[in-house]
C-alpha cells in the first residue's frame, strides 16, 4: 500500500485527490495539510511514501517544506512530487535542486497522476522528460545569463571519467538500462554507477542529478 500525503491550501483541491486516490486498492492518503508548516509536521508523524506538495501555500510555502522533508534523516524514504499550476516555476526548480523527486500540472489528467504515484512509489523519479527538461532549462540558461555565469564546481571533481559520462546521460533522460546499452555495460554496473553519484554528489533522486548535469555543463539546453 502506497501512503500519500495531501498538501494543499485548498480544501477542494485536497478533496479531489483524496476521492481520487482513495478509490484506488494500492494507494491510500495518510493525511492532509493545508500549509507547509502542517505539511512537515505531518510528515514527521506518519512517515508517508509520498507527499503531493503544492507550491504557493500560506505560512510555510512548498519550497521551504520540500527543504525540511528532504533534509530529514528519518524520511529518507519519503519522495516529494511539486503540484503548480506554472509549467516553467522557480519555485519548482527549485524544489527539484532540494529533493523533490519531480513536478506535475495540477490540471493533470486523473490517469497520469495516479500513474505518477505509482512511478514514485516504485522508486523511480518522476523526470515527465518534457516538462522538466523545459523547466530545467529555463533556469539554467536564466543563470547562464546572470553576471556570475554558472562554471563546473567541486562537485564533479571527484567523479571519475566513467561516472561524468553516466551523469551526462542521466541528465537527457536515458533509464539506467538506456545507459547500460549506450556505454555497452551490464545493467547492474549502470545501476551502481548511478547509485555512487547520488552519493558523490549528496542527490536523493534522479532529477537533482540532472540538475547538476545541466547546472555543470554536461548538458546544454537542446542537448539530445
Amino acid at each position: 500500500m502506497t501512503r500519500v500525503l495531501l498538501a494543499d491550501d485548498q480544501g477542494l483541491v485536497r478533496a479531489g485527490f483524496r476521492a481520487l486516490l482513495d478509490a484506488q486498492p494500492d494507494i491510500e492518503v495518510a493525511a492532509e495539510a493545508a500549509d507547509g508548516a502542517e505539511a512537515v509536521e505531518l510528515a514527521r508523524l506518519e512517515e508517508p511514501d509520498i507527499v503531493l506538495m503544492d507550491i504557493r501555500m500560506p505560512r510555510m510555502d512548498g519550497l521551504e517544506a520540500t527543504r525540511r522533508i528532504t533534509s530529514d534523516p528519518t524520511l529518507a524514504r519519503t519522495r516529494i512530487v511539486v503540484l503548480t499550476t506554472f509549467e516553467l516555476d522557480e519555485y519548482v526548480f527549485g524544489a527539484l535542486r532540494a529533493g523533490a523527486s519531480g513536478f506535475l500540472l495540477k490540471d493533470i489528467d486523473p490517469p497520469d497522476l495516479l500513474a505518477a504515484v505509482r512511478i514514485v512509489a516504485a522508486g523511480e523519479a518522476l523526470l515527465a522528460p518534457r516538462l522538466t527538461r523545459r523547466l530545467i532549462e529555463a533556469f539554467v540558461e536564466q543563470e547562464r545569463a546572470a553576471p556570475q555565469p554558472v562554471t563546473e564546481g567541486d562537485e564533479l571533481q571527484e567523479l571519475t571519467p566513467r561516472e561524468r559520462e553516466v551523469l551526462t546521460l542521466v541528465g537527457r533522460g536515458l533509464s539506467n538500462v538506456e545507459i547500460a546499452d549506450e556505454l555497452v555495460l551490464s545493467p547492474l554496473t549502470a545501476k551502481t554507477h548511478v547509485a555512487r553519484l547520488f552519493s558523490k554528489l549528496d542527490a536523493r533522486d534522479r532529477a537533482q542529478l540532472v540538475v547538476v548535469a545541466y547546472e555543470t555543463g554536461l548538458v546544454v539546453p537542446g542537448d539530445h
